[in-house]
């Protein structure tokens, strides 16, 4: 009986831990994060008409649409209720993760806003680099001295309408633009040159959030089938101990 009892102890507190698993990764595919700015902040395009720069406030980040080589990142109003852009961005490598969020900038001169450079999802060593269209790449790159990437696309800068699925033609065109960098010194270099890519293992292609199991043919979720499983072996377990007995 005791070992009954432990066996479905056991079981109940797997099938908690997948649950409360289930519901973290249910916002971690696309990496929701809410950012609040304390000045303005000049974002690259598509961006609706009006909001290259984002004036000081709260706004939740999230990820699009994320392939191999290339990300696409949307930014909402707090209430995720407004797409004010819809952004290229290339996975780019970093040391040491951090348990915050990270979001670094582009230095500007003096009375100008920051340009928004990367985003950094808590808890992994790659984030977003940002790619801006070329002219602004050019004037960055110079005044900031370091690399930035830019597209020769011809994307929108702003829309009327914000983008709101992956297979929109502005974010299908986003998906297949070709991006390099330009150096401060003027220089046009490839993207490799300035980006270090995450590990092959971590650049997967996704659209929706990652199933915690496979799919079955029952309508139940997969967790209490796994709970009913559980509860077999226990009876199982239960059944072998009397006969022992």
């Amino acid at each position: 009986m005791k070992l009954f009892k432990a066996v479905t102890t056991v079981c109940c507190a797997a099938l908690l831990g997948l649950a409360i698993t289930s519901g973290a990764r249910a916002d971690d595919w696309n990496r929701k994060t809410t950012i609040t700015f304390s000045g303005p902040v000049e974002i690259p395009g598509v961006h609706l008409v009006g909001w290259g720069v984002l004036p000081a406030g709260t706004y939740v980040f999230k990820i699009l649409n994320s392939q191999s080589d290339r990300h696409i990142v949307q930014i909402f109003n707090k209430e995720e209720t407004t797409v004010y852009a819809t952004i290229l961005a290339i996975p780019n490598y970093r040391l040491q993760a951090t348990d915050k969020t990270v979001i670094t900038f582009r230095e500007r001169p003096a009375g100008q806003p920051e340009a928004l450079r990367a985003w950094f999802y808590p808890g992994r060593n790659w984030g977003e680099e940002f790619v801006y269209p070329k002219a602004v790449a050019m004037e960055l790159a110079k005044t900031s001295n370091v690399p930035v990437l830019y597209t020769d696309e011809q994307l929108p800068v702003e829309v009327a309408e914000p983008i709101r699925t992956a297979d929109a033609p502005v974010a299908v065109q986003m998906s297949r633009a070709p991006i390099m960098a330009y150096k401060p010194t003027g220089e046009t270099v490839p993207l490799a040159e300035v980006i270090t890519a995450p590990p092959a293992e971590v650049l997967v292609a996704s659209n929706e959030p990652a199933p915690m199991l496979p799919k079955t043919g029952s309508s139940l979720p997969s967790f209490l089938l796994l709970g009913l499983l559980a509860l077999g072996g226990g009876f199982v377990v239960r059944a072998y101990s009397l006969r022992a007995r």
